[in-house]
């Protein structure tokens, strides 16, 4: 039965979008996954590198956890970003659910304290996700890729939750 409840719909597709994107890329050389652009964090390594940080910090707030130390400044392979955003998306997803999205949830940043819902949280983590994803899409572009990965809503529900 196709998915109706927002929140799954989020999580799931954004778990199934994130897959699709390193599938594409696990068949890319590291000379392309390093290759520069004007665009995201730089480099599709780089932009994939802070994308899984970010959801393993933003998972980090929802589970009440300090936060881990930001990713940007290392250099994973792509089999280790595979790992790691299976590991930090299944965080995420977990924190999402034992939750009611009106809970607040506070963090500091730059010396200065801030409350969030954790449904904010959720729309905030997946539309970052949306954002990326747009520019490795455009990275892949350039890079010759011919068949782009599927990664919208709306191919999601055609490919993996149809009606």
């Amino acid at each position: 039965m196709a998915q109706s409840d927002p929140t799954e719909i989020l999580l799931i597709h954004h778990r199934w979008a994130n897959d699709r994107l390193l599938e594409a890329c696990v068949k890319l050389a590291d000379e392309q996954l390093d290759r520069a652009f004007e665009m995201g964090r730089g480099t599709l390594r780089k932009t994939l590198t802070h994308v899984a940080g970010a959801i393993g910090r933003w998972g980090d707030l929802l589970a009440d956890r300090e936060l881990r130390p930001m990713l940007d400044d290392q250099v994973l392979s792509i089999d280790e970003l595979c790992a790691f955003y299976d590991e930090v998306t299944t965080d995420f997803e977990l924190s999402v659910r034992r939750h009611r999205p009106e809970e607040i949830v506070s963090r500091e940043l730059h010396g200065k304290s801030y409350g969030f819902t954790r449904g904010g949280v959720l729309t905030h983590v997946m539309t970052h996700g949306v954002h990326h994803r747009a520019q490795c899409l455009n990275m892949l572009r350039k890079l010759g890729v011919q068949q782009l990965p599927p990664v919208s809503v709306v191919e999601w529900m055609m490919m993996a939750d149809p009606v």
